[in-house]
């Protein structure tokens, strides 16, 4: 197969993924009845992000399906491996990476997904953890001078995530992961997330696909994702993307950055304009190059993608091929 530019013949390289549009891919649902109301969406929905029961029964009840299959097989897969081995190992949970960016709606994706597994017969136990509560403290950033990269893979503290997940997925009875609050814009000291032995463990996050960074600093060559079973990401076009992130800021004048105790209080009393302005600066400066050099680059890392249109609904789903 080739495309044609000018006088040359250029080949096409073949996709690694079956790529199906919203209606074809709706119709994998079969007629596995849903098991969310309206009343369960809303709940599960995030600022800025919107979702409906229809948007929930035709996208996210076939990934839910695909993954409650995935999870079987994987599961027939480590049974099989163990017997062979003759081992008798801890209980190994399944792990879903979930990645995109700012304001692509990746953190309602995974509250989603996590509802609808749990309402799974085998997989009732589904914890989600996000890799805000990895990040380094403000305090410390401050010192490596990283306080406006926030969100950086640099900024996180690598060891401490990957150890998490790879104690979680080698069946360690308990687990604790650090707490972020959105609120003071820093990690709650002293504050901890306790997982037990999940079912399933969801990893939501900017970087979570990010390849092993090779450096001096970090010689390790182990990735978060060498930890996952199956792994999404979610996207759009940076355009929406951009003006999703100034909707949300808009709104979080008058809901979380309204409380005195907030980071962010600061931004509370500016007007439409100077909000839209400042917001604007925040994605050039910052969200912007993260996504440009960070996030969408791992989008082909991904076992499923997610595109979605300029209102926020899924026009296409890409699996990759086994």
């Amino acid at each position: 197969m080739t495309r044609h530019t000018g006088e040359l013949a250029i080949p096409l390289l073949p996709s690694p993924y079956v790529e199906l549009d919203r209606e074809d891919w709706a119709r994998l649902r079969h007629t596995h009845p849903l098991s969310l109301d309206a009343a369960d969406v809303d709940r599960l929905s995030g600022l800025g992000e919107p979702i409906d029961l229809r948007e929930v029964e035709e996208v996210y009840l076939p990934i839910s399906r695909l993954l409650n299959f995935y999870v079987g097989a994987t599961s027939g897969l480590h049974r099989v491996t163990s017997a062979f081995l003759d081992e008798r190992p801890a209980k190994t949970p399944f792990i879903i990476g979930i990645a995109g960016s700012v304001a692509v709606g990746k953190s309602t994706t995974a509250r989603v997904l996590r509802e609808l597994l749990s309402r799974w017969e085998d997989t009732p136990r589904v914890e989600l953890i996000t890799t805000d509560g990895f990040l380094l403290p403000n305090a410390e950033l401050k010192k490596r001078g990283l306080l406006e990269r926030k969100g950086f893979p640099e900024s996180y503290d690598r060891r401490a995530l990957i150890r998490f997940v790879s104690e979680v997925k080698s069946g360690k009875p308990q687990v604790t992961a650090p707490v972020y609050s959105h609120l003071s814009y820093d990690i709650v000291p002293d504050e901890k997330i306790v997982v037990r032995q999940p079912d399933v463990l969801i990893v939501e996050g900017l970087n979570v696909l990010q390849p092993a960074p090779l450096s001096m600093d970090y010689p390790s060559t182990l990735a978060l994702s060498d930890f996952f079973d199956f792994s999404v990401y979610v996207d759009a076009a940076e355009r929406d993307i951009r003006r999703w992130y100034v909707d949300r800021f808009l709104s979080l004048r008058k809901t979380a950055f309204a409380d005195p105790q907030s980071y962010f209080h600061r931004f509370a009393s500016l007007s439409d304009t100077d909000a839209v302005n400042r917001a604007t600066e925040i994605w050039e400066s910052i969200n912007y190059p993260n996504l440009m050099e960070n996030i969408e680059t791992t989008r082909g890392r991904a076992t499923l993608v997610m595109q979605k249109g300029s209102d926020h609904a899924v026009q296409q789903v890409l699996l990759r091929k086994l």
